[in-house]
């Protein structure tokens, strides 16, 4: 398990484990999604859930290019599973929406590990280039 500390992530982390302490393995993503949120907003937390992404490509803008399951505090995205094992395209696919959404951390969530933590990847955004503005 590889997290960057941060007070926000570690906030969100601890809410994380209580939800998969009570609940466990095994469930839909969209009910560990609905419950790790509800915690969120008991802990005082803004919470945006399903949060439409666009990609610009040449010219063409595509509205909803991805949906981050979790958005807090607009800083900290958080891509839910609950699968077997996470696979280096979850990897691939958090690193990509964190960098097309501008946030600055993203936790990587596997609800199907026996303990949480041991399915629990963090990220930190990489400084983005000024856009030129052509």
């Amino acid at each position: 398990m590889t997290v960057i500390h941060t007070p926000l992530a570690h906030a969100v982390i601890d809410r994380a484990i209580r939800v998969h302490r009570q609940i466990g393995p095994g469930l839909f993503e969209s009910v560990y999604q609905a419950c790790l949120a509800h915690e969120l907003v008991k802990g005082g937390f803004e919470v945006r859930q399903q949060v439409a992404v666009p990609l610009i490509y040449d010219d063409l803008r595509v509205a909803c290019a991805f949906r981050i399951d979790i958005v807090v505090d607009q800083s900290l995205m958080i891509e839910l599973k609950s699968v077997e094992h996470i696979l280096p395209v979850h990897h691939a696919q958090t690193l990509t929406y964190l960098r097309l959404s501008r946030l600055d951390q993203a936790l990587l969530m596997n609800f199907h590990a026996p303990r949480l933590t041991m399915g629990l990847k963090s990220y930190l955004a990489r400084p983005q280039p000024p856009q030129d503005p052509d």
